[in-house]
């Protein structure tokens, strides 16, 4: 990886890179409250077309007349959310809009940022293009000449825009993910900014991760980043995504939504590792379409919000796709982390795996909430979906809350969910060994997410097991 006398990206603090905050500076700042006229501020000030902005105000009705999401068995409370109340557009102050492609020419204060969270150090060693979000708007973006060469586009959502509107106006929150699918759906579609666009041509695999980092600074706004990934007929590529705010007394509001389309024998697998602070309501849209013989991998981690609700969604559409999702939470003191995954089996041949690791301690609560569908004429496809509770003491709560339905007999579906604490018998073997307690526990957590860790890229998967320390120590958040 890297060469002698570097310093390698595992080796940095991970509680330093997360654990601060900086003065807030901005060019410009939407008002608080969501309404037509707060659309077009935003839409004007990034220069859209118009076609965006009729789409933004018809997402703005959709959203006005949908109710709360209310009802659900073991639901999150979301009554803190006041979207009247939070700042729903801030532009840093930066001079090139759609970021600049040398982490020099940034402001001191974002560059040190993300030096802090070492994404530049990142992108050296082990990434093929990197985007950087502050606040509403990417402030870097770049990516290797010999991927560009080769036709590969990774740039910011809102020069995507201006730059390709022949292709985001044909997949733009039309056949994925439209407003009308919940309510925060409609509050992303109406006030979105940011954000990341990957279109792979046909053939041609990214062998290197491409990697977009969103950061949020000041206290009591949303970011609503969008990611919109094309992937043509037999390609490639891994998408990486992190996700970190600073801890503030008010409530910040995260409302991303990613929609990705898997051609025909092509592959993603996207990544994404989110450390939101304790204030933050973490409460995103994800979804892919997935064509014949395509494949489409989920890997997430989710931990430090107050509430983050999170279900990946896969509609397999052609005979022979498959989906595979992977997640762990992590929830403490007053942290609700609702998860789990939907899939949709609506071709033969279709087959898919669910993998969910949850852990839970002083008094948090963990949720897997999934759905699977084999709808009428999907024979020969398969599911297995496994979910695994680790949980610390008697106050925590962890609940598994599966729904499947098949319409069709020729298929093969499996269930299987388990709940444990830690063993006082492998604490002590390991105490035995010569660790103590806090150090046998951590060993024992490690490795009930290896199947997670073992995914990512050695870098990743180490900031992935330093956060859960972190968090059992109780320093984030």
């Amino acid at each position: 990886m890297s060469t002698r006398g570097e310093k390698h990206f595992e080796d940095t603090d991970v509680q330093t890179r997360f654990d601060f905050k900086k003065e807030q500076k901005s060019a410009f700042e939407a008002e608080k409250g969501l309404t037509a006229e707060t659309v077009r501020v935003i839409s004007e000030d990034k220069g859209e077309p118009e076609w965006m902005l009729e789409r933004r105000l018809r997402a703005l009705k959709q959203f006005q007349k949908m109710p709360m999401p209310s009802g659900w068995p073991g639901q999150p409370d979301l009554s803190e959310v006041d979207v009247n109340a939070i700042i729903p557009y801030i532009r840093p102050d930066v001079e090139t809009r759609g970021g600049v492609r040398d982490w020099r020419d940034l402001p001191d204060d974002i560059k040190d940022t993300f030096d802090k969270l070492g994404i530049p150090e990142a992108e050296k060693n082990a990434l093929s293009g990197v985007g950087a979000q502050y606040e509403s708007e990417i402030v870097y973006q770049n990516m290797r000449e010999q991927w560009e060469e080769k036709g590969v586009i990774f740039m910011d959502m809102d020069k995507a825009v201006r730059d390709h509107p022949d292709i985001v106006e044909e997949y733009f929150m039309t056949k994925c993910v439209p407003p009308s699918d919940n309510k925060f759906a409609a509050l992303h579609g109406a006030i979105w900014s940011g954000g990341s666009f990957v279109y792979v041509p046909e053939g041609v695999t990214v062998d290197m991760p491409v990697q977009a980092y969103f950061r949020m600074n000041s206290a009591g706004m949303g970011q609503f980043e969008h990611t919109l990934i094309v992937a043509e007929k037999n390609s490639e590529v891994h998408y990486i995504e992190g996700c970190s705010a600073p801890k503030y007394a008010v409530f910040n509001l995260h409302s991303g939504c990613v929609e990705v389309f898997v051609k025909e024998g092509a592959h993603v697998q996207y990544s994404t590792v989110q450390n939101w602070s304790k204030n933050t309501y973490n409460l995103n849209t994800k979804r892919a379409l997935v064509d014949k013989g395509g494949r489409m991998e989920w890997i997430s981690g989710s931990m430090g919000s107050k509430v983050t609700m999170l279900y990946p969604a896969t509609i397999l559409k052609g005979r022979g796709a498959s989906d595979n999702h992977i997640t762990i939470a992590f929830a403490s003191e007053g942290q609700n982390i609702d998860t789990g995954a939907k899939v949709y089996h609506n071709a033969p041949e279709t087959k898919s795996t669910i993998v969910s690791k949850s852990i839970s301690r002083k008094g948090g609560r963990t949720n897997y909430r999934g759905l699977v569908r084999i709808s009428n004429g999907a024979t020969d496809s398969s599911c297995s979906v496994e979910c695994d509770a680790l949980m610390f003491d008697n106050d925590s709560l962890s609940d598994t809350m599966p729904h499947i339905e098949i319409n069709e007999n020729r298929v093969d579906v499996a269930h299987e969910a388990t709940v444990g604490k830690i063993g006082d018998e492998d604490v002590f073997y390991l105490q035995s060994r010569g660790l103590d307690d806090d150090e046998a526990k951590q060993l024992i957590v490690s490795g009930f997410i290896e199947p997670i860790t073992k995914e990512l890229p050695i870098e990743y998967a180490v900031e992935l097991n330093r956060l859960v320390e972190l968090e059992m120590e109780g320093s984030l958040g």
